[in-house]
Order: C-alpha cells, then structure tokens, then sequence
C-alpha cells in the first residue's frame, strides 16, 4: 500500500520534523511570504474562526521541507511513490496537496482523489514542484513559540502513533480503504496542530485550563475559551478546502452512526491517547475490548496486536 510505506528518513518521536508558485523548472524557487499573525483573542464563532485560516499558508514539517528540496534538486529521478513517502507522514503537507487538488479539480467530473500518492499522480511532479516552491516550517513559524512548539510536537506523535493503529487495523480487516483511513488518523487532530501554529497564547491557555481541572471535557473547554469546538472546526475546514468526501465522512465525531472505517479510525485515535505515557491506562482494557469486537479477535490477541502494531513503529 502506497501511504503507509516506509519514509526516505527514520521517523522517529522527537522530530521537529518539526518538523506559491515556483519559478521555472531548475530555476531558484522563490522565498516563502511572511507568515500571518498570530491569533491573540478568539474569533467570535465557527464562521469567522475558518475565515483565519488559508490552507495555502501553512507551514510544513522541517523534514518535509528538506526533502522537497533534495528531490526538487533530482526532479528527473522522481516519481509519485518516491514523493508520496517523503510527504506521506506530515499532515500539513497532507493538507496542503489535497486541497490544492481538489481545487485544481473543482468543477471536473470524475471520482476525488484520496490519498496522497493519487494526487501526485493526477497533478503530476512537474506541477507538483511549480505549485509548491520552498516551504515555511513548523520552526520557523514557532521560533518564537517554544513552549508551542512542544504542544504541537505532542499531538504530531499521537497522530502518527494513530495513524500507524488505524492502518494496522484496516489491514487486519483487508479494507480495500486502508490508505484513506490511514490518512484519517493522521489527519484526525489537525485543528489542534493548527491551534498551536496560529494561536499559540490561545493553545497553551487550553492546555492549562485542561491540566488544572481533570473532570473538565475537552470540548467544553474549547467551547468555553475559543467560541467553538475543535471537531467542528476541523469538518468546517475539510468542507471549505473540499477534501474527499470519504476522508470527511469517517473523521466526523459527531456522525450520527458510525460505520466499520469510522470505528476503526476513532479506535485507533482512542488507543493512541490512552497509551501516550504506557500501556497502564485505566481506559486501555475497554478499548482493547472494542479493538478485539471490530477486529473479530480474542481480547489477548487483540492486546499482543497492539504492541505489536506500537512497537513496528518505535
């Protein structure tokens, strides 16, 4: 399966990996335009929070952004594949591409593309190198922001440690959609990472409000500090940037019945939560239970799973 597939650098838990139209072909790509400023109060409500947000402007992960460049140097010897897995684990980037296809595409008729690797073979390398000359990273725009920083690097490891769960699961399952929910999982948590890009002082607020109150929910806090809650956020802002309907429809939350792909990808997004500091959380044996229903196994093989799916990837 192209999504998950092994990336040209080691992905490792303490990465900043953290981490425009390029001028013609082999000439310098131009310089990336200065960042928008930071978020101080928040936007009165969900309309006017997706008006902040240009997914063009985002910044990308530093491994992300020095790949591009040592391949952007290569271009001859590039190919959707090779591209797909320097790009593959950074949900930025993900964002990024995705939107800009469906916008390139908007109007056409035919099926969406997908995943990451699809859209690289619609839009094609060349294109591709012109649309996306040299990316701001997640560094670069938190420079200021260390504390931020961590915050984000917190929710860019549960994401990849969920999106490894959900593709895991889906392969157990020979869903023919594992690359989408692979995608799903990683993509899960992008409001908050964009939280922390764009108001940091907002972020942290949250994650103090949060730590000082342990029967506080999370969505009651951020309905309560930011006028919105981050899940409906994050659907707003698929729909406004026209990601594919499937990716859409099985992130939703909040949907009314959840199919198979949706339970395996907020399964996945439970285990990586609750197994963020070990596998001593008191919620773990409810959701191995969960884990073992959908994947048709025994409790036991369900757990021996998950450490084996947690490990491939330590």
């Amino acid at each position: 399966m192209a999504e998950p597939a092994a990336k040209p650098h080691t992905d490792t838990d303490t990465d900043t990996d953290t981490d425009a139209t390029a001028a013609p072909r082999h000439a310098q790509p131009p310089m990336t335009p200065p960042p928008p400023p930071f978020i101080e109060q928040a936007p009165r409500d969900l309309t006017a929070w997706v008006a902040r947000f240009d997914c063009e402007r985002l910044p990308v992960l530093d491994r992300t952004a020095d790949a591009l460049e040592e391949l952007r140097a290569d271009e001859d010897a590039v190919d959707a594949h090779l591209l797909a897995d320097a790009l593959g684990s950074d949900p930025l980037m993900t964002l990024k591409l995705l939107a800009h296809v469906a916008h390139q595409r908007r109007g056409r008729d035919g099926s969406e593309v997908e995943t990451v690797t699809e859209a690289l073979v619609m839009l094609g390398i060349s294109p591709f190198f012109r649309a996306f000359g040299v990316q701001e990273t997640v560094s670069q725009r938190l420079a200021s922001e260390p504390a931020a920083l961590q915050g984000f690097e917190q929710v860019l490891r549960r994401s990849r440690r969920a999106a490894r769960f959900a593709i895991g699961f889906a392969v157990h399952r020979m869903d023919h959609d594992a690359p989408v929910i692979h995608e799903a999982a990683l993509l899960h948590d992008f409001a908050e990472l964009l939280l922390w890009l764009q108001a940091p002082a907002l972020a942290l607020e949250l994650q103090r409000r949060l730590g000082a109150d342990s029967s506080l929910r999370s969505a009651a806090a951020q309905k309560a500090l930011l006028n919105v809650e981050l899940a409906d956020l994050q659907q707003a802002l698929m729909r406004q940037w026209r990601l594919p309907s499937l990716l859409v429809r099985i992130s939703d939350d909040h949907a009314q019945s959840a199919g198979s792909q949706a339970r395996n990808v907020m399964l996945a997004i439970r285990v990586a939560r609750h197994s963020a500091n070990g596998w001593d959380n008191a919620a773990l044996p409810d959701d191995v239970r969960a884990v073992a229903e959908l994947l048709q196994l025994s409790p036991d093989t369900a757990q021996r799973l998950l450490l084996e799916i947690d490990a491939d990837g330590a």
